[in-house]
C-alpha cells in the first residue's frame, strides 16, 4: 500500500517564517549583509513551491534544496544565538526589554522550526522516504503514538507530516523532554538534546537579562 503524497507547503511556509524572523532582529546581532539570507532563500523556496505545484511523487531534487536551505537557516540562526549570548554575558546592548524579548523570541522560534525540519527531513527518508509502500520504507527514528492505536492510526494508514513534526520540536522546546513522539535512533535523541540545550541557554539568558533590565 502506496502512502498519500506529502506536500511541501507546510515546510516551505515554516521556512519563510524562520527567514522574516531572521530579518527582524537588531543589527548588533543580525547576519551580514542581511539581503544574502533572504535571497538565497528566495531562490531556494520559489524551487521547493514549484516542487509542491506538481501532483507527482515529491522529488528528490526538493529535498536537497530543502537540506542545504535548513542547513543554511540552521548556522544562520547559531550565529544570531551566539552574538545574543555574548552581547548579554557582556553587559553590551539590547537594554531594551521589548527589543530584548523579541530578539529571544525570535531565536527560539527559529531554533523549534530549523529542528523540526531536521526531523521532518531526516525521519524514513524525509517525504521521499515516506512516501514508498508500507513495510519498504526505512525504520522510523520517532515512535508516534497513532502507531500504537487500532486503525485508522496504524503504520500502514498513518504517516506523520511536518505539523507532526513541528509539534515534536515545539514541545521538546518547551518541556527540554520528549512528550508524545519518543526519539528511537542516536540521531533524533542527539538533536532533540542539543535542541533542549540551545532552548535552555536562550530562555534562561534573556529571562535573566529582562529582569535585572526591569529590576
Amino acid at each position: 500500500m502506496e502512502r498519500s503524497r506529502e506536500s511541501r507547503a507546510e515546510a516551505t511556509a515554516a521556512i519563510l517564517v524562520a527567514v522574516v524572523l531572521m530579518s527582524i532582529v537588531p543589527d548588533r546581532v543580525a547576519n551580514h549583509p542581511r539581503w544574502a539570507l533572504d535571497a538565497v532563500a528566495g531562490v531556494l523556496a520559489v524551487v521547493l513551491l514549484l516542487g509542491t505545484r506538481s501532483p507527482a511523487r515529491p522529488g528528490r531534487g526538493g529535498r536537497v534544496a530543502a537540506l542545504v536551505l535548513t542547513g543554511i537557516l540552521t548556522v544562520a540562526n547559531l550565529a544570531v544565538g551566539t552574538r545574543m549570548v555574548v552581547n548579554l554575558a557582556q553587559g553590551r546592548g539590547l537594554d531594551d526589554p521589548a527589543v530584548l524579548l523579541l530578539t529571544g523570541g525570535a531565536i527560539w522560534l527559529t531554533n523549534v522550526i530549523v529542528f523540526a525540519l531536521w526531523y521532518w527531513e531526516l525521519d524514513r527518508g524525509g517525504a521521499v522516504g515516506r512516501a514508498e509502500p508500507a513495510g519498504t520504507g526505512r525504520a522510523p527514528s520517532f515512535l508516534f503514538p497513532q502507531w500504537t492505536l487500532p486503525e485508522p492510526f496504524r503504520d500502514d494508514a498513518w504517516a506523520p507530516r511536518f505539523v507532526d513534526y513541528f509539534y515534536v520540536s515545539f514541545t521538546n522546546a518547551t518541556a527540554f523532554s520528549p512528550t508524545d513522539a519518543m526519539p528511537l535512533t542516536r540521531w533524533a535523541k542527539l538533536a532533540m538534546m542539543v535542541q533542549a540545550a540551545l532552548s535552555v541557554v536562550v530562555i534562561l539568558l534573556v529571562i535573566a537579562r529582562a529582569v535585572n533590565i526591569l529590576g
